[in-house]
């Protein structure tokens, strides 16, 4: 177990309040989820705990993670309701009832106004990234929440940080809460720090390049501060031969899971972000981070390199400032505790040398759940006769009405002749590269 769940999840079976202060990465899904499954009665069909994320991607993740460690408890349902979807779907599967609610404060509270959601019997809340919740403006949707939840119920409150908006509501919402903090889950050696002072503004893409063209990571995210940033340094860099795609606020859901799907099955090598847009973003093996400019809030800079060297793997970050920002350099040191001393950038000579290409490349069938279909048929259907291997295969994303298949880059257009050519539940669907 890793430090977090090794010191919350006693607590949490014995139905303690708990306010846990953990980072990124540190395994505290399991922590309460293991809590929420040992404490659950099925034969009662009814909603027994309610779980809160601040992002539709950290729902959906925090759910897959709770039937993945449930799947050995028989008709046991979880239901994930996030904004970016039609209500009515949802209020259905609502009155087909489910024992675990995982979703974003902003529709659960939706819900509630309809009277779609009965919560008279939860016994179980679970505030998951509750700073980041406060922080995107959905305290009065929690407070509408919480007051419709019965008089008895075990809180867990789970922050990267502690400020005072968390104590506020932790002082009204819990009973004699235990508190645990658990150190940085990266030790300093599993990710190495640079720091790379600019001449000007105009130089940030190019050392962005050089870095990137240095390192050839195979997986990276660059932070930006705005959504406009983040357009206009994903574009520049798709300029430069780089196969990137940018994050940001203002992207249509369907977009968003389709950039944040590309980017996990390795398809896309370069993501441009925001802080905000990046929340949820749960990518095994991020070899490397590059903060574009130094975050405003020190606690975040910490939570931006902690996307990389995750489950004991090393990771790599770099820092750009140019010497208008030096106090922040010297302001995270105190923070950090530790100097981070300025290095050259890359030779320039390295800009003359091509990006590399992602490992995989995304196929999209025009096929998902509404046609029966499931990953087994898909991976039939590309490894059958004169198809490619299973090991050439990456990861199958199954939705509603569309699927998503990452194979690797050399054998793609025998895939997608594959699937374009053969049929999936006795059906030819449209296929394309995306």
């Amino acid at each position: 177990m890793t430090p977090i769940q090794a010191q919350a999840l006693p607590l949490v079976l014995d139905g303690k309040d708990l306010i846990a202060q953990s980072k990124t990465g540190s395994g505290k899904t399991a922590a309460f989820a293991l809590g929420l499954l040992q404490h659950l009665k099925v034969e009662a069909f009814r909603i027994q705990a309610l779980v809160l994320c601040p992002t539709r991607e950290l729902a959906e993740q925090v759910a897959q993670e709770i039937r993945t460690l449930g799947r050995m408890i028989p008709n046991i349902k979880v239901l994930t309701l996030c904004g970016g979807t039609p209500l009515a779907p949802q209020t259905d599967s609502i009155k087909h009832g489910a024992h675990i609610i995982v979703g974003t404060p902003g529709r659960i509270d939706d819900h509630l106004r309809r009277n779609h959601l009965p919560l008279d019997n939860v016994s179980t809340l679970v505030l998951d990234e509750a700073d980041r919740m406060l922080d995107m403006g959905f305290q009065t949707e929690m407070e509408n929440i919480i007051g419709q939840l019965p008089k008895q119920y075990q809180t867990l409150l789970f922050s990267a940080t502690f400020s005072d908006e968390i104590k506020a509501i932790a002082q009204r919402i819990m009973r004699q809460p235990e508190q645990l903090l658990i150190a940085e889950a990266h030790e300093d050696s599993s990710i190495q720090q640079h720091l790379y002072q600019i001449a000007d503004e105009s130089q940030r893409v190019q050392a962005v390049s050089l870095l990137l063209l240095h390192h050839r990571p195979r997986s990276s995210v660059i932070f930006c501060n705005t959504k406009r940033e983040t357009k206009e340094v994903a574009e520049a860099l798709y300029q430069q031969g780089f196969f990137t795609l940018a994050l940001h606020g203002d992207l249509e859901q369907r977009d968003r899971d389709q950039t944040l799907l590309r980017f996990a099955n390795k398809s896309i090598s370069v993501l441009v972000a925001t802080d905000v847009a990046a929340r949820g973003l749960d990518i095994d093996d991020l070899d490397m981070v590059i903060n574009y400019h130094i975050a405003g809030d020190k606690e975040v800079h910490v939570h931006r390199i902690g996307r990389t060297g995750r489950a004991g793997n090393s990771g790599l970050a770099c820092t750009l400032y140019s010497e208008t920002e030096a106090y922040k350099v010297a302001r995270l040191e105190d923070y950090l505790g530790y100097t981070l001393k300025a290095e050259p950038l890359p030779p320039e000579g390295l800009l003359k040398k091509r990006a590399e290409l992602p490992d995989m490349v995304t196929l999209l069938i025009q096929a998902g759940k509404k046609q029966k279909l499931r990953p087994g048929d898909i991976l039939g259907a590309l490894t059958g006769e004169d198809g490619i291997t299973g090991k050439e295969v990456g990861k199958i994303n199954v939705l509603g009405t569309r699927s998503y298949v990452a194979v690797q880059r050399p054998v793609h257009r025998i895939a997608l002749k594959k699937l374009e050519q053969g049929k999936l539940k006795g059906r030819q669907f449209r296929v394309r590269k995306l």
